[in-house]
């Protein structure tokens, strides 16, 4: 019997490793990274300017399918795109396993945007239809990898705030079955600019 249990856990850890490997080389990542992404999304993918996302500490799944809607022509930005297309599928998962494995430096929320933020994330706007943010990003903004929604805590509110005002737009298009279209389109200024800051002071 605890042979075969030896036997469960050995197999187990190969399919694990396998499954690790198979997901990219973080230090093949961090070569690619220091070559072609540091310049905007900053050291170990902090980025400094607002603007840019941080990339630190984000789930791989999430970084593979943005990188793959760039270079498929399901995410247009004028600076991501040509950067994004000679990627091979290789050097893909080897970004998204080095910026998951990198720490996320944390963000202050303003405290006068952050409490109208805060009822957004957590429970939404009823009378006008807007859904809890928390309900599919988390209570402490930690995403859910499987379901490749992305960690927000701590990004940039700058970032956020254009995130959503290119959802309500249609600017941007890749979200699954309109999720995040059909959420922010029914977002206010205010409340866009509030919740962007809440999640910027996130700690998780």
């Amino acid at each position: 019997m605890v042979k075969n249990w030896l036997i469960t856990i050995s197999v187990a850890t190969l399919l694990v490793s396998g499954a690790v490997q198979a997901a990219g080389d973080p230090q093949a990542g961090e070569e690619k990274a220091n070559s072609i992404c540091m310049a905007c999304h900053g050291p170990q993918g902090n980025s400094i300017v607002p603007i840019w996302p941080k990339l630190a500490g984000q789930h791989p799944e999430y970084i593979i399918k943005q990188l793959n809607d760039y270079r498929a022509g399901n995410r247009a930005n004028e600076q991501m795109t040509p950067m994004a297309m000679p990627l091979t599928d290789q050097e893909v998962l080897d970004l998204a396993a080095y910026f998951a494995l990198q720490a996320k430096t944390p963000g202050e929320a303003d405290p006068e945007l952050a409490t109208l933020g805060e009822s957004i994330y957590r429970w939404g706007n009823p009378e006008s239809g807007v859904p809890a943010c928390g309900g599919c990003h988390g209570p402490a903004g930690q995403g859910q990898s499987l379901a490749k929604f992305p960690r927000l805590s701590g990004q940039h509110a700058d970032y956020t705030k254009q995130t959503l005002e290119h959802f309500r737009d249609s600017l941007r298009a890749n979200d699954p079955n309109g999720m995040m279209r059909g959420a922010a389109a029914r977002l206010t200024d205010q409340e866009i600019a509030a919740v962007s800051q809440y999640i910027q002071g996130l700690s998780q």
